[in-house]
């Protein structure tokens, strides 16, 4: 009818060589043209585990969970039955056992190592991805150790943090994940992994990590906020993670993480830093990772909870975008729901 209608009102059609609505006509062409791909391979599946025995359902990040070391290592092999390769942890440290040094964060007999191994002897096929940072660890709450003056101490962190990286790989982690953004560390933890026999361990560096307000459901989770004291505590993590405002600082990051020895480069956060992921991706033959973190999580949790967002579609399109402008691994919260997306179920 409409066609007919055109035709009597005497309207010619219009003279294009190009017409892209063509690549567009059918699902199968669309399909076949489709640029990116997001597949159950690109994911990454960060767990939080404490020393408890219960399983604790985090209120400020549904559908996550503290878990248990028993249930721990239920949650990886269900993970793997999704077809999930790599997970990384995330310890909620019992308060007796922090300090101002994080000290705990190097003890071989501590959670993450006992996780570690755990999930090595039950999964041997399941990469684990573990962070070093001293925030769960710290009785102030950051990265790195404070001194009495307030200044988050470099050099003095990164000797802590090349013994909690030696302690995770020899405990059997795959990749170790430097999420401090202390400067050399990279370097200094390949050295020391190197020197104990350790070759075969990878690096994956926080290569452009921000001070971004989007970790705060995160921090809730592990309670690894900067706290205050006696002394004085930097209120925020400025004076370490990158400004938000920069992104060509993420690119003087990366040759110097290069240099150092990383095996793959990461961009945190995801979604509002797409364009720096991309920066990224254009300028490194390594591969890159981004993590879809906490916040970003959370909000479209909490639009689909109140039926303003379709959660599926969602967070497969936030997904998309992240591997189109370059990342080949995700971190993200959502990894057991997008592997059943994938396989069709619901």
């Amino acid at each position: 009818m409409i066609v007919r209608m055109l035709a009597e009102n005497d309207l010619s059609r219009l003279d294009l060589a190009s017409r892209p609505r063509r690549n567009r006509r059918t699902p199968a062409i669309a399909q076949m043209v489709r640029e990116t791909q997001l597949q159950v391979e690109h994911l990454i599946y960060p767990l939080f585990v404490h020393g408890g025995s219960d399983n604790q359902p985090i209120d400020a990040m549904p559908g996550c969970t503290r878990w248990s070391l028993t249930g721990l290592s239920q949650e990886v092999g269900r993970a793997a039955a999704l077809g999930i390769r790599a997970v990384v942890l995330f310890p909620k440290v019992d308060e007796s056992l922090k300090s101002p040094t994080g000290d705990e964060a190097y003890n071989p007999q501590g959670l993450i190592p006992q996780a570690i191994a755990q999930i090595k002897a039950a999964y041997p096929q399941i990469l684990v991805v573990t962070d070093v940072a001293l925030d769960p660890y710290s009785s102030d709450g950051h990265d790195g150790i404070v001194s009495d003056e307030g200044v988050v101490l470099n050099d003095e962190t990164v000797a802590v943090l090349c013994k909690q990286a030696l302690m995770q790989a020899q405990a059997g982690a795959d990749i170790i994940a430097p999420s401090d953004m202390m400067d050399g560390r990279i370097g200094a933890i390949r050295k020391t992994l190197d020197a104990h026999g350790f070759t075969e361990v990878s690096l994956m560096s926080y290569c452009a990590k921000y001070a971004s307000c989007f970790y705060g459901p995160f921090r809730g989770a592990l309670d690894s906020a900067p706290k205050q004291s006696d002394k004085p505590i930097p209120k925020d993590k400025m004076s370490y993670q990158m400004d938000p405002a920069n992104g060509r600082e993420a690119l003087r990051e990366l040759r110097l993480d290069e240099q150092e020895g990383a095996d793959i480069v990461m961009v945190k956060p995801a979604g509002a830093y797409l364009d720096v992921i991309y920066r990224i991706r254009q300028a490194t033959p390594l591969p890159v990772a981004a993590y879809q973190v906490s916040g970003e999580y959370l909000m479209i949790k909490a639009a689909a909870a109140v039926g303003w967002l379709d959660e599926k579609e969602a967070a497969l399109e936030s997904l998309l975008a992240i591997r189109r402008a370059g990342a080949e691994l995700i971190l993200t919260y959502f990894a057991p729901q997008v592997a059943q997306w994938l396989q069709g179920s619901d």
